[in-house]
Parts: C-alpha cells; sequence; structure tokens
C-alpha cells in the first residue's frame, strides 16, 4: 500500500497567539523542535519527542503539530497499531491507528484538536485506509477539563465526527471494560470491501457457534 503524505501548513489565531498547524513532519524537522512541558499525558515531553521521532520515520507514521516558533503545543500521531494489540493481529497494511491527540492546557479551547485531525485527513491523503482510534477513559484529562466521563466522551466523538470518525460496535475486552470506552473509525473512500471484511473479523471475536 502507497502511504500518501501531502505535507499542509495552516496558521490559526490572531496576533501574538499565532499558531501554526503543520505536517505531517519529517523526523528530522521533529528533532530541531521543543515539546511544550504541559504535554506529559503519556510520558516525560523529552520522551515523548524521542517518540513521536521514531513514528515520523516509519513508512506508514505522520505526526502533524501545532507550533509555536519552534515549540510543539499540540500533535496527533498516525501509524500502524502495536504489534501486541489484537488490531495488528490482521497484518492488514491500510488499517491505520489515531494514537495520541495531545494538545498543552495553556492553548485548549482554541479549535486546535479539531485543526489539526483536518490537517491531517486534508485532500483525501487517507482515503486508502481505514482510521480507527480506540478511545479509553483513563486516558481523559478528567481533572484539568473538569468534565464528566460522559461529557469528555461526548466532546470526544464531536471531535471525532469533525473528520468523518462515527462508533463501531467492537466485542474487544479493552473497550468492553467500561460503557465510556468507544471504538471511532474513518473508512476511506478508496478502502477495499477485502479490508472492510477483515476489519469486522477484529472487531468482533467472540462469535457465536451455530
Amino acid at each position: 500500500m502507497e502511504h500518501i503524505k501531502v505535507f499542509h501548513e495552516e496558521t490559526i489565531g490572531e496576533s501574538d497567539r499565532k499558531l501554526v498547524i503543520r505536517g505531517p513532519l519529517p523526523s528530522e524537522q521533529l528533532r530541531k523542535l521543543t515539546l511544550h512541558p504541559q504535554l506529559d499525558a503519556f510520558r516525560r515531553p523529552s520522551e515523548q519527542q524521542e517518540a513521536l521521532v521514531e513514528i515520523a520515520e516509519l513508512p506508514e507514521g505522520r505526526i502533524i503539530a501545532a507550533l509555536e516558533e519552534d515549540v510543539v503545543v499540540g500533535y496527533v500521531t498516525f501509524h500502524y497499531p502495536d504489534e501486541y494489540e489484537l488490531w495488528s493481529e490482521g497484518n492488514m497494511d491500510d488499517l491505520v491507528e489515531l494514537g495520541a491527540i495531545e494538545v498543552a492546557n495553556d492553548y485548549r479551547s482554541r479549535g486546535i484538536s479539531k485543526k489539526l485531525l483536518e490537517i491531517a485527513f486534508r485532500g483525501g491523503q487517507l482515503d486508502n485506509a481505514i482510521v480507527f482510534t480506540t478511545e479509553y477513559y483513563w486516558h481523559w484529562d478528567l481533572d484539568s477539563t473538569g468534565l464528566s466521563v460522559w461529557d469528555y466522551r461526548k466532546m470526544m466523538e464531536n471531535l471525532m465526527k469533525n473528520v468523518d470518525m462515527v462508533w463501531f460496535a467492537t466485542d474487544d475486552p479493552e473497550i468492553c471494560s467500561h460503557p465510556a470506552n468507544c471504538l471511532m473509525v474513518r473508512v476511506g473512500k478508496n478502502v477495499p470491501q477485502s479490508s472492510m471484511e477483515a476489519f469486522d473479523r477484529l472487531r468482533f471475536r467472540q462469535r457465536f457457534m451455530y
């Protein structure tokens, strides 16, 4: 499968609050940037930057970043599912995971997440892939936002719907472990039926025998 990567850049905000949304970024450019200290949801910022560099070096990997000069204040990642996840068991070359989306606390409520996703899908560059994300409530920043689990879930669903990602049913044990967890999916318009069938087999493992 060809992993189409079309660079896009857009400036948002006004005067001294301007940010540049840019990507997919090559690894060599990511190495020259600095992650905002509040980008620590997954690991320390310096370690997370190394992880972003590694993802950008993957054939399927892509990083879209929100930049204030040379500081990354938000990002979204795309890559194949981890080899230890059940989603990798189908060995599908057109199944890509939206792995993480994170925005520094001081920059939230400015539409950055929405723009990161819009840039990532712009120009149909992921139309030949099934893009999925697994939403787990234990990853959500409930403390900083003050939202309930259900309000946060609704917020994430609304965010993903901006790029036509919708809720899909699954019997995956981790997702089914809490009713707020969910699977969101976007099926590109150029994805063949055979890939949809393979993805359905990954979504549902507990088949009834007749």
